[in-house]
């Protein structure tokens, strides 16, 4: 061991003179291990809700979507369909006609986005029909007639079949098996005006994503459901595409625009969510901030100890340097005690804050209102990364601490320190 180490080390275990010496070293300590925590924790919590959301966002919608500029649908799109899934990078297309509804059932109503699809092809781009956890989505494939293992769940041709997200179903108070009434806006004009065109179809499935957004809006009917409700008879809205890079979807996405031809755009995941993901960035930088303000007080504290063991150790520094240790080899004891500190602190900090991103992560014990965060628990994310930034701010930040009392403990001199020994 190193000559100022091994001082340092023992100076910092050493019994005081002055209690408070010591009570503000634990001080220090425990702050810097805090504030450690305190950091891990948050950059684990915003992570957390980045990965999530990003994950469900991706799992629920497609990477690329192309539609018409003018808002009169894409007709003829079967051919352009099978040129597009040509097209490199990407891996699955599939067609959809999208629509505002209002479902119902009895007194019960909510608002709701129907999306008519082809099921083998949606399940290609999404996996929202592969999150139903009540009934099944098989009803939706193109058959007359689909009949469940019990009776209960025995689909009728007359009625179509929907699939619709679980915090809609709780809204409207339906079940599997239950008829609900469908009502588009874009209704028949008759000679008493503009009358809305309903539907009434049978709940065949509920899933849920675990994202409210999706959960409490979206359902599910066959395309030919879809295009008879909205009076469209072969016409698509959106061609969703599946890509093999998604941080490239925006690039590909412009090859696919050039490819579908003129009267087309695309529009990418990053594009509709970059609003939300921006936040989440400045969100974790604010905080980041904030809580290294835990360290800054921590680090104050280093100083106020060092400067206070300077004081109660100038007659120890005055005989070393009377024996032959220079200064420079005083400031470094005062240094690395600091940093000894700090040192135990970080580690603190970084086992404590790491164990309860496991458990909260593990166990999920923290539970959000999905209507206001878009998702039901807190999610952690710890990153190894995140643990070398945060132990170099906690290490820079007390190092900064500990030049002021090394400095005054390498000014001291032998002869005016022992002058009255």
């Amino acid at each position: 061991m190193r000559f100022e180490l091994f001082i340092a080390a023992r100076y910092l275990r050493a019994k005081r003179r002055q209690a408070v010496v010591g009570v503000i070293t634990a001080i220090s300590v425990i702050g810097v291990a805090a504030g450690v925590a305190s950091l891990i924790l948050a950059l684990a919590i915003t992570n957390g809700m980045r990965r999530d959301l990003q994950d469900r966002l991706l799992g629920s919608t497609a990477h690329v979507e192309l539609m018409r500029v003018a808002a009169d649908g894409i007709r003829d799109w079967r051919p352009l369909l099978e040129r597009l899934r040509k097209v490199p990078h990407v891996t699955a297309a599939a067609p959809g006609l999208y629509g505002q509804v209002l479902i119902s059932r009895g007194a019960r109503s909510g608002g709701g986005l129907i999306k008519g699809v082809i099921p083998a092809d949606e399940r290609t781009v999404g996996d929202l029909l592969q999150k139903v956890t009540e009934g099944s989505a098989e009803a939706l494939e193109p058959v007359m007639e689909q009949v469940s293992k019990s009776a209960s769940q025995r689909v009728s041709a007359a009625l179509p079949p929907i699939v619709i997200g679980k915090d809609l179903s709780d809204t409207i108070g339906a079940k599997v098996g239950d008829t609900v009434l469908v009502t588009s806006p874009q209704g028949e004009l008759t000679p008493l005006g503009l009358v809305p065109k309903y539907q009434r179809c049978s709940v065949v499935g509920i899933f849920k994503s675990g994202f409210y957004q999706y959960d409490s809006s979206y359902a599910f009917l066959r395309l030919k459901d879809a295009q008879r409700l909205f009076s469209e008879p072969d016409l698509i809205s959106v061609i969703s595409f599946k890509v093999d890079d998604l941080y490239k979807a925006d690039k590909i996405g412009r090859v696919i625009e050039l490819e579908a031809g003129q009267g087309f755009q695309t529009t990418s995941w990053m594009e509709q969510n970059r609003e939300l993901f921006r936040a989440l960035k400045l969100e974790q930088i604010v905080t980041f901030i904030v809580l290294a303000l835990i360290v800054c007080v921590a680090a104050l504290n280093i100083l106020i100890a060092l400067t206070m063991m300077v004081m109660e150790k100038t007659r120890d520094i005055a005989v070393m340097m009377s024996f032959g240790v220079t200064e420079m080899q005083v400031r470094r004891i005062f240094l690395l005690q600091g940093l000894l500190i700090s040192v135990i602190g970080t580690v603190l900090g970084l086992i404590v804050g790491y164990g309860l991103s496991w458990v909260g992560g593990h166990y999920r014990f923290i539970h959000l209102d999905a209507s206001v965060y878009s998702i039901d628990y807190l999610p952690f994310a710890p990153r190894v990364w995140d643990a070398a930034i945060v132990a170099a701010v906690s290490l820079g930040v007390s190092l900064v601490a500990t030049i002021y009392p090394s400095g005054s403990a390498a000014k001291v001199l032998p002869a005016e320190a022992l002058r009255y020994e």
